[in-house]
């Protein structure tokens, strides 16, 4: 504290001095339109240039995170087409790698209205017919399922959420091929239900729950969730099964949506006489 009033009483002459420029300043500013609006000109560019850098140093620090989730993405992704090649090797004797493709295509959309709170649940994307949108395809993010499109228009795409009472979609266990339907009770926007899976199923809390790719809307594997809780029918012959979703349905920023490049090759071995 001594040397704080040392510090004053021997520099009482300058800090005087800037006290009554300071002084002087202000009430320059005050009592003159001209100067006060260059002030407060100068005041907003160097305000602006805080505010410009602060955003800018907290960008770069949110990078990591960006930058980890799409890590994440690309390694989900990349995981998906190792299991098209994996199948395709195991089932094929013979693969010309070098001309191998996958049977998935994957459009990248941005979601423009979600829907989670009502008994029949759609979503809205930002891609349509013409970026190859159709109906009946398969639409996912980073984490897992979201629905299936049910109609486009020349921009859009109206897409059946996995929360809807008429959405039914093959799925499984991760660690088995056994498999049921997975629909919504319409009650918890983050569990799902998982019906029809045979007693004889070993099941236990925390197992992963996947499509299981017998179709031609979802490839094989791809996320869906957890089973948080199981329980036997009143048949006592099959598992009722709740499934909480990886993703956070009422949080969803943008999708994937998923082309079957041999679906319609499949439907007309299915059905010759269509």
């Amino acid at each position: 504290m001594q040397q704080i009033v040392n510090f004053l009483i021997r520099n009482k002459n300058f800090l005087l001095f800037l006290l009554l420029l300071s002084l002087s300043l202000l009430f320059t500013i005050q009592s003159h339109n001209y100067h006060k609006s260059k002030f407060v000109s100068s005041t907003n560019f160097l305000s602006g240039g805080v505010y410009g850098w602060r955003y800018s140093i907290s960008s770069y620090f949110n990078l990591k995170q960006e930058n980890e989730r799409l890590l994440k993405e690309n390694e989900h992704l990349r995981n998906l087409t190792h299991l098209y090649l994996k199948d395709t090797l195991e089932n094929s004797r013979y693969i010309d790698t070098v001309s191998f493709t996958s049977p998935f295509t994957f459009i990248k959309a941005n979601v423009y209205k979600n829907d989670y709170s009502k008994s029949d649940n759609y979503i809205l994307i930002n891609r349509g017919e013409k970026d190859g949108i159709q109906p009946d395809m398969a639409v996912i993010t980073d984490q897992g399922i979201i629905g299936i499109v049910e109609n486009t228009s020349t921009n859009y795409s109206r897409v059946i959420s996995i929360l809807h009472s008429e959405s039914t979609i093959n799925a499984g266990l991760q660690k088995s091929n056994q498999y049921g339907s997975l629909v919504w009770n319409g009650k918890d926007p983050n569990i799902v239900q998982l019906e029809t899976i045979p007693r004889q199923a070993v099941l236990k809390k925390g197992d992963t729950i996947v499509t299981n790719g017998r179709s031609t809307i979802f490839p094989k594997g791809i996320g869906i969730g957890t089973i948080s809780d199981y329980r036997l029918d009143q048949s006592q012959s099959y598992y009722l099964i709740d499934v909480t979703l990886f993703n956070d349905m009422t949080n969803i920023g943008f999708v994937y949506a998923i082309k079957s490049n041999d679906a319609e090759e499949i439907k007309k071995l299915e059905n010759p006489n269509e």
